[in-house]
Formats: C-alpha cells, structure tokens, sequence
C-alpha cells in the first residue's frame, strides 16, 4: 500500500466515528444559507449587468455592504433583504428545509 493510500486509510479510521454536535451542525446551515444567499445577490446582480457599486446606489447602500453581502460576511435583516430584492427587481424567495436551503430571485414581469 503505498503512502497517499495508508494516509486515506488512516484518516477514515479516525473519522469513521466522528459526528458532529448540533451546535457544529446549526453553524454549518447558517453559514450554507449565508453562501446561497450571497451566491443569488452575485448571480442576479450580474443577470442585471451592474457593478457593487451601481446594485449599492439601487438599493441605497454602500458599496462595501453590497460586497460584504456577497461574501457571506453579513446577515441580512429583513429590512434590507427588501432594499435588495427591490434593487435587483426582483423577488425574493427563501426556501428552508431540514437538509434543503434555496434562496433565488425571481425577475419580475416587465410592466
């Protein structure tokens, strides 16, 4: 057996008992939802073509808000989840489960 085999045989020996506690497991759904959220401001924000900085005077923010958003390192209230879905004219929808996040923004009808 030559060494990367033994090195993946040793590690799932170690971790073949492993489980994680529910507070590892909560802080994991947080953070998956933060990146799923960041990930449909990015994709929609670029469906659109604008810049952080074009989406931040949309929704009467900052730029470093917007991109702070869209790293997953700020939560978002439900004040400014609506500046956003506003300014990416758009809806928001939240979908949560127990092993299931989605978080998309459907485009609204042109009028």
């Amino acid at each position: 057996m030559n060494h990367t085999r033994w090195k993946l045989a040793r590690e799932k020996k170690a971790t073949a008992d492993y489980t994680e506690s529910a507070e590892v497991e909560a802080e994991r759904a947080e953070i998956r939802l933060a990146m799923a959220f960041a990930k449909a401001v990015y994709d929609r924000r670029k469906a659109l073509g604008l810049s952080q900085a074009q989406l931040a005077e949309r929704a009467g923010l900052t730029q470093a808000k917007i991109s702070r958003v869209e790293g997953a390192d700020a939560v978002p209230t439900l004040p400014l989840l609506h500046r956003l879905a506003r300014a990416l004219d758009a809806s928001l929808n939240i979908a949560l489960g127990e092993d299931h996040e989605e978080v998309t923004f459907i485009a609204r009808p042109a009028a």
